[in-house]
């Protein structure tokens, strides 16, 4: 009747996301038990009926702290860097450490999130230092580009981590992957050179510093791998996080006052200018701390797959909140770079899992 089939159609309009979910991730084990396939006698195959509503919104809930907490901590440092006359990356990647070790520690030890995995060994302790120092790099580089580079260029270029980490992962364990995954990797590259070409506020200096902490992220991936790859030594994000952070801030701190020596005076004056100087860099060092949680919960609750498609699209909001927040002038060429990366990562990702 003309009623069952309205009632059908609005039906199909309500679970039309949520189809649109399941295609995405059809390979993606924790989601697909969230969004529950109809089977069985009586049925269509493949037809939607309603998930676990908690369970699907709490996955929402979730992915929108991340895109908040990811993309808000970028905009602040964008803010505090270039706008706000605050010119110390150094200081404020401190900052930050300060507070992934504070928080950290309240979040694993008193309000167990995760269980808190000890350090075991000195050689263990010796990798962790390490991972810190090249996280460290990633991070004080990728605050250092944002004073000189737009947030939609600074998005597009740090993009390219996978090229990096494939590039990594040959060169440190000789591992290679299927000739099409590293086709795939063309326009990743390409899609920069592009983006450079039509970028008006394109830096030298931003640009190697963007470029060079991307590196940094994909061989710290690659180089956590390697190091903690033992069963005994392996800990998730959130442990390793506990204790690269205060390693951190022992790295930083020395570093901030020969290097920014003026730090100091700087923001106490900033402080007496602008009534939400200290405001701003808790807000900003809180939110650091939040993106990397919320990261982690986001991993867990999903997959690697799940959290691939959401990243690629989390850079792309990233990039259009930044323009409508500081109208830096964007060009078709430099969009359609980014357009061009994007794909190219995109393909990357599909291309592995194929053909693994």
């Amino acid at each position: 009747t003309s009623c069952s089939k309205k009632r059908e159609r609005e039906r199909e309009k309500k679970f039309f996301f949520l189809n649109f979910i399941c295609v995405v991730v059809q390979n993606d084990d924790s989601l697909m038990n969230t969004l529950q396939i109809q089977g069985g006698s009586g049925s269509k195959p493949g037809k939607m009926v309603s998930p676990n509503n908690k369970e699907f919104m709490f996955i929402c809930f979730l992915v929108s702290l991340w895109y908040s907490s990811n993309i808000g901590v970028i905009l602040l440092n964008k803010y505090l860097l270039s706008n706000y006359g605050f010119k110390f990356p150094i200081f404020l990647t401190m900052c930050h450490m300060s507070a992934c070790a504070i928080f950290s520690y309240i979040s694993i030890v008193f309000f167990k999130v995760v269980p808190q995995q000890m350090i075991k060994s000195r050689s263990q302790f010796l990798k962790i230092a390490t991972l810190s120092i090249v996280f460290c790099a990633s991070v004080v580089g990728g605050n250092i580009s944002l004073r000189y580079l737009a947030v939609s260029f600074n998005q597009a270029v740090g993009a390219t981590t996978p090229f990096f980490t494939a590039v990594f992962a040959y060169l440190a364990t000789f591992k290679r992957e299927a000739w099409i995954t590293y086709a795939a990797l063309v326009p990743v590259v390409a899609g920069v050179v592009i983006a450079s070409g039509g970028e008006p506020g394109f830096h030298v200096f931003g640009f190697v510093m963007c470029l060079s902490a991307t590196a940094a992220r994909a061989f710290k991936s690659v180089l956590q791998g390697i190091l903690l790859s033992s069963e005994g030594e392996k800990l998730n994000s959130m442990n390793l996080l506990l204790y690269m952070s205060p390693i951190a801030v022992v790295l930083l701190l020395p570093a901030a006052l020969i290097m920014e020596p003026n730090v100091i005076d700087v923001t106490l004056t900033l402080g007496k200018e602008h009534k939400f100087m200290g405001v701003l860099l808790l807000l900003n060092s809180a939110t650091a701390y939040a993106a990397n949680l919320t990261n982690f919960l986001v991993t867990k609750h999903t997959s690697a797959l799940t959290l691939q498609v959401l990243g690629n699209a989390k850079g792309a909001v990233a990039v259009v909140i930044s323009i409508l927040i500081f109208r830096n002038p964007v060009t078709v060429i430099g969009m359609g770079g980014y357009a061009v990366t994007v794909m190219g990562v995109v393909a990357y990702g599909e291309t592995k899992r194929r053909f693994r």
